[in-house]
């Protein structure tokens, strides 16, 4: 069977987008990067929102038989990726490890991605100036020390035995996150190594915000 054609439409700095390249870098799948400037607001645009209804990245776009079909969610998307190309696999084989992963991922998904989202902290900021700072500074630290225990109760080299999976997949970008916004994460030992383990692989590296083509120059991050 043909390998369908994979657009990823992104942006340099999205913890869910980052996901995916990891994910696609891991079973070393070929793909083209489209950027979507979130700082503009080109995901707000007619076009993006025709393939993503409520104008967000990652978006994967997968072209076969003369079809496209646009996939949309990290979690939906890599486990597309998952099921269409099982190897490497990014889940366990057995049930029990498999619902602990997707666990570990949901955690961050769920559990911690909505306090950091751009448009609620910039609804807090609006409101009242540096009140997004504080809400970061208060949730993230206590829910990343949870995902801290939770990793740290059965963590092998990666969050999940000695192979990479979903897992990490989420967790490395999420210490990003934590990073950027002034998070302390020398508390987070389990995290650090999972995350220096990781950092070791190609497909890692590759798939890292400032490796992106629409990465802007570091005097022009913010």
């Amino acid at each position: 069977m043909t390998a369908p054609h994979l657009t990823l439409h992104g942006y340099w700095r999205s913890s869910s987008a980052w996901r995916v390249r990891i994910g696609l870098h891991l079973k070393a799948l070929p793909f083209t990067y489209r950027a979507v400037n979130l700082a503009e607001g080109e995901q707000r645009g007619e076009a993006h929102r025709a393939v993503s209804p409520l104008g967000q990245v990652p978006v994967l776009t997968v072209e076969e038989g003369g079809a496209a079909r646009h996939l949309v969610q990290s979690m939906a998307i890599l486990e597309w990726l998952e099921e269409r190309f099982p190897a490497p696999p990014l889940l366990p084989p057995d049930a029990f490890g498999r619902a602990r992963v997707r666990a570990l991922a949901e955690h961050v998904n769920s559990g911690i991605q909505p306090y950091q989202n751009a448009a609620p902290l910039r609804w807090l900021r609006e409101r009242e100036p540096r009140l997004d700072q504080a809400w970061t500074a208060h949730w993230l630290p206590l829910f990343v020390g949870g995902l801290e225990r939770a990793v740290a109760d059965g963590a092998g080299r990666f969050c999940h035995g000695d192979s990479p999976t979903l897992a990490d997949v989420y967790v490395v970008p999420q210490l990003y996150g934590c990073r950027r916004f002034g998070v302390d994460v020398s508390a987070f030992p389990t995290l650090l190594r999972v995350e220096a383990a990781c950092r070791e692989l190609d497909a890692f590296r590759r798939a890292e915000p400032e490796a992106q083509p629409d990465a802007p120059p570091p005097e022009k991050r913010s």
